[in-house]
């Protein structure tokens, strides 16, 4: 077994000899909340995968209470204090496709080997997209998901709009996005946004990954590149628009007023 912790114990990978990497997120005492260490280590863990080419299966998964509860308070309240240039410029890309924020999301898909999320907990906002990156969702029943952008005044900007238009009927998506409600697993399944449910999500994903490894290597990353050619959304166009769209609400004064309304618990007063 091959271990490693990246970017201060925010996310671990072992790979075992079948060539299948557990990659989780450990910041289990902030319910793998993404803050700026989460996101490098989670881009920093898809580069690593990228590269290493005895891996053949991936599954990703949250330790403790969560899947991943989205944006830490950290980031929502440097965008509170620095406004639109909080999260620098969303337009560059520098992750191919992606900026760094879309990577943690986008990276899952683009990795050449299939990437089974086991959720559980909460996957809300870009704990939600991260799991939609993968190739395969297997869902707690109870798990909560939410596209939670709306509540603090945004938009998915981590690849979501690209990935949930892949999944779910237009009026579903356009639902989840504007009103911001939370889904069950197993409403989640009928939705289209999950792949099954599973009582124990995580050792289903690992028995997936450990029968996917024993197929051809050559075989498995060929049918992951022509589903991923496949793909009717234009990614590039989407990804790009998504971060525009994204950059004009950063900071604006209702935006900040949608931050402040759901940190202090009040409803919001919009103008």
């Amino acid at each position: 077994m091959k271990g490693n912790k990246l970017s201060d114990q925010r996310v671990s990978i072992n790979v075992d000899d079948d060539g299948v990497a557990d990659v989780a997120m450990v910041r289990a005492d902030k319910m793998n909340a993404l803050d700026d260490a989460m996101f490098e280590a989670l881009a920093s863990a898809v580069d690593r995968l990228h590269e290493d080419r005895s891996v053949r299966a991936v599954v990703l998964h949250g330790e403790g209470r969560a899947f991943c509860a989205g944006l830490d308070k950290s980031l929502f309240d440097r965008i509170v204090t620095q406004g639109a240039t909080a999260m620098g410029d969303l337009a560059e890309r520098t992750h191919g496709l992606a900026n760094l924020w879309q990577q943690v999301s986008w990276g899952w898909r683009k990795l050449p080997v299939p990437v089974i999320a086991a959720v559980h907990g909460v996957a809300f906002g870009g704990g939600l997209q991260i799991a939609l990156g993968a190739d395969i969702r297997y869902l707690h029943p109870e798990a909560k998901l939410s596209v939670a952008e709306t509540k603090w005044g945004l938009v998915p900007d981590m690849a979501g709009c690209v990935l949930l238009t892949e999944l779910a009927r237009a009026d579903v998506v356009r639902e989840l996005v504007f009103g911001g409600r939370v889904v069950s697993g197993a409403e989640a399944l009928a939705l289209g946004l999950a792949t099954r449910v599973s009582d124990d999500p995580l050792k289903e994903a690992r028995e997936l990954a450990r029968r996917i490894a024993a197929h051809n290597p050559e075989t498995v990353r060929a049918g992951k590149r022509l589903l991923n050619a496949a793909a009717p959304v234009d990614a590039g166009r989407v990804l790009m628009v998504e971060s525009l769209e994204q950059q004009r609400l950063l900071g604006s004064f209702n935006q900040i007023e949608a931050v402040r309304a759901a940190t202090e618990n009040r409803t919001p007063e919009f103008r």
